[in-house]
């Protein structure tokens, strides 16, 4: 693990949860080639296996925006990056950089950073009391339809968004840091217009699951340029859970299947400039 301690306060931070993205299918994209960008940047060239910290949107993210990443599947403890301040934690190390405060967005709000949610699924969508609680940890929060799981164009229009936000930040502080939160929801149900010749009869498959990621993956690098225009960045792409398509029965997640806790982790540097 990086020593977090010499990263903030020097970099623009990156976190891209991939709602709903399987290790497997992650995994095997990018040992095929058919994840140019992400198998770039990856450490290795290759995905991490990790346990997810909930088997759902709103507990895995809440776990994540609290500092609990998804974790190493070896027997631990394993060091985390980002801790708050918690009496007898078995896993904040001399690495960790510990924050004080309820969440990662208000640990790092203290340390001087411009916090901003793009938010994907509908528990980032603030249309209800529940959709409204993920995103008001945050500076900046933002989400319209065309954020949301039924377009096609979702994730580049979250990055326009992206831009804007970081665009208004930076020129309202004087270009301070930024701490940057993209819900991808791609991945998600439906996703069959992802994959080319398919139909909403056809429904969705892990191939067109397969076909959502290689569509995130064309465009992740504007992602990766905004975050380093100032300052080089530190990424974290991951996702929170994964999801069924038929295995033991069943489909969907907030079910206990491997498919379900077993998730793709990356997280590396990314030089300034350099995208």
């Amino acid at each position: 693990m990086r020593d977090m301690n010499a990263v903030v306060g020097t970099h623009d931070l990156l976190l891209v949860t991939l709602d709903t993205l399987r290790y497997d299918v992650a995994a095997e994209l990018v040992a095929a080639g058919r994840l140019p960008v992400l198998g770039g940047v990856l450490p290795g060239g290759r995905w991490e296996r990790r346990h997810a910290p909930g088997n759902f949107t709103y507990a895995a993210h809440a776990a994540i925006l609290a500092g609990f990443l998804p974790t190493p599947v070896a027997p631990g403890p394993h060091p985390r990056p980002f801790a708050a301040r918690f009496p007898g934690s078995e896993t904040t190390a001399e690495g960790t950089w510990v924050f004080e405060g309820p969440d990662l967005p208000a640990g790092l709000r203290a340390a001087g950073y411009f916090t901003i949610c793009i938010g994907g699924v509908g528990f980032f969508n603030k249309l209800t009391p529940l959709g409204s609680v993920l995103p008001a940890l945050f500076d900046d929060s933002r989400w319209e339809p065309g954020f949301g799981v039924t377009a096609p164009d979702s994730f580049e229009r979250q990055i326009e968004a992206a831009a804007q936000a970081v665009a208004a930040a930076r020129a309202a502080r004087g270009g301070g840091p930024v701490f940057l939160f993209v819900n991808v929801s791609a991945l998600h149900q439906p996703n069959w217009h992802h994959l080319p010749g398919a139909t909403r009869e056809d429904g969705d498959t892990r191939a067109s699951h397969a076909a959502a990621l290689e569509y995130v993956d064309r465009h992740i690098g504007r992602l990766f340029a905004l975050v380093t225009r100032e300052r080089p960045a530190y990424a974290i792409v991951c996702s929170d859970h994964g999801t069924a398509y038929g295995e033991g029965g069943y489909t969907g997640h907030r079910v206990g299947h491997e498919v379900v806790w077993t998730v793709p982790y990356g997280e590396f540097e990314l030089r300034q400039g350099e995208y």
